[in-house]
């Protein structure tokens, strides 16, 4: 039984810190595309219903999860 609780332990832990990395990850990187896009305000064209840009933003989130995913996995 202590088997089935240490596996559970480690599975709740890599959860734990794969959320916390990507929290962490997509906030870091969103801020960095919008400081290296000055000129532009993403989130006022977004609100505008600007879907070319919700869809570099998206793509922004999903390439960073995909690195993370990578080095999180045990």
């Amino acid at each position: 039984m202590s088997e089935i609780i240490k596996a559970y332990l480690i599975t709740f832990g890599w959860a734990i810190v794969g959320s916390v990395s990507m929290g962490l990850g997509i906030i870091i990187a969103l801020k960095m595309f919008t400081m290296s896009t000055r000129e532009v305000d993403e989130w006022k064209l977004i609100r505008e219903g600007n879907m070319p840009m919700a869809i570099i933003l998206a793509s922004v989130v999903i390439s960073l999860g995909i690195v993370i995913a990578a080095a999180v996995h045990p």
